[in-house]
């Protein structure tokens, strides 16, 4: 089996780390560079850096503050926010990103998906799928969760597999910041539709949560930000607890 992993997200706004609840209500958590070099020395598995207002706001990725991080950045960094074409991510990989995270581009040009597969690697090719809604009114969302798309997250999610996507990001907007656990019927509709990996995102709290995410969701992988950002936990204890849980995991 392989190890599961737990990775903590970076979202970033206007030279600043955030953090919101739903998307919305954003405040201010620190620097970029400051996280990066605390999960060096916690070594954690990789770490997820979006640009939240690089496509609300029309412009392409932060090349520059990229590169920057890359530079102090010892574990492996998927970046995302205003990936547009395949020069984008092809200047991001330059830079220093070891995976490209597709949202709203994967929505609006899918064919970008397997451009990047295949000039690429699957591997480099992460599509993130935000979801508002429960059971039987799940909807993908784009623009930084703003407008809503009619897609189905679990159809959304087998066109990505079949365009060539490596792995799926998910996460749900509604449990986004709330640290009340993961929306673990979304995750695991995911998990049983699609063979590639699935990072289950939005609502870690404890420890506990990312176990169910796994256990019972299935995912390969736990994303999370509040939960680092404003509790004593930590990646490192995350892994030992998932370890004592019998989960296979990188100490």
């Amino acid at each position: 089996m392989l190890k599961v992993r737990v990775i903590p997200t970076l979202l970033f706004k206007e030279f600043g780390l955030v953090k919101g609840v739903g998307f919305d209500g954003w405040r201010r958590v620190g620097s970029a560079m400051q996280a990066v070099k605390v999960y060096n020395m916690r070594e954690v598995d990789e770490i997820i850096f979006v640009d939240i207002t690089a496509t609300p706001e029309g412009h392409p990725p932060d090349f520059a503050a990229v590169d920057e991080l890359a530079d102090d950045c010892f574990m492996p960094m998927c970046v995302g926010g205003g990936v547009r074409t395949l020069e984008d991510v092809r200047r991001l990989l330059q830079v220093g990103a070891d995976k490209v995270c597709l949202n709203t581009a994967a929505v609006e040009t899918p064919e970008l998906v397997r451009e990047v597969g295949q000039r690429f690697g699957s591997q480099c090719a992460v599509v993130s799928i935000d979801v508002k809604g429960g059971p039987g009114r799940y909807e993908v969302y784009t623009h930084c969760g703003t407008q809503p798309t009619a897609k189905e997250p679990v159809a959304h999610a087998r066109e990505m597999e079949a365009l060539g996507a490596g792995e799926i990001l998910l996460t749900s907007i509604d449990r986004d910041g709330t640290m009340t656990g993961y929306d673990i019927e979304l995750v695991r509709s995911v998990t049983d539709a699609v063979s590639i990996p699935v990072i289950a995102s939005g609502g870690a709290g404890s420890y506990e949560h990312m176990a169910q995410a796994i256990l019972e969701g299935r995912a390969s992988a736990v994303a999370a930000a509040s939960i680092f950002h404003f509790t004593q936990q930590t990646p490192l204890e995350a892994k030992r607890y998932l370890n004592e849980r019998g989960i296979p995991v990188r100490l």
